[in-house]
């Protein structure tokens, strides 16, 4: 099982994409887009910084899976018995997956979220 979920969070690395100089100006922005719906900050406050792009994209990754999550815990839980369960281990999820994206972008890191982080790229 150990080994399950390090190979879960074991993701895409793309920080030598971006120079230490972008990382270090551009945290706090990058930060800020983990939180589901600001994913937009970055576009306004850093248009110019791949580093806070890659947090945006996440970052709307993120606020779409999160919807999705909701939607189907809000459907798992009219399942009788263990419904409630259910529900709670989709919160779960996608409270680890924004944690994730918060510790990795808080440390200067460009990893994809697991699973769902290379779905797509909105920003470039």
């Amino acid at each position: 099982m150990e080994e399950f979920f390090k190979n879960l969070l074991n993701t895409q690395d793309h920080t030598d994409e971006f120079s230490p100089e972008d990382i270090n100006k551009n945290k706090a922005v990058a930060i800020v887009a983990c939180f589901w719906i600001l994913f937009f900050v970055p576009l306004v406050a850093a248009k110019d910084s791949g580093f806070a792009k890659f947090y945006a994209n996440q970052g709307l990754i993120l606020f779409i899976t999160g919807i999705i999550l909701s939607v189907a815990g809000g459907i798992l839980s009219h399942v009788p018995f263990v419904g409630f369960i259910l529900q709670l281990l989709v919160g779960l999820v996608s409270l680890g997956m924004f944690v994730f994206l918060l510790v990795n972008a808080a440390n200067g890191k460009a990893k994809e979220l697991p699973i769902v982080g290379g779905v797509f790229t909105a920003f470039k």
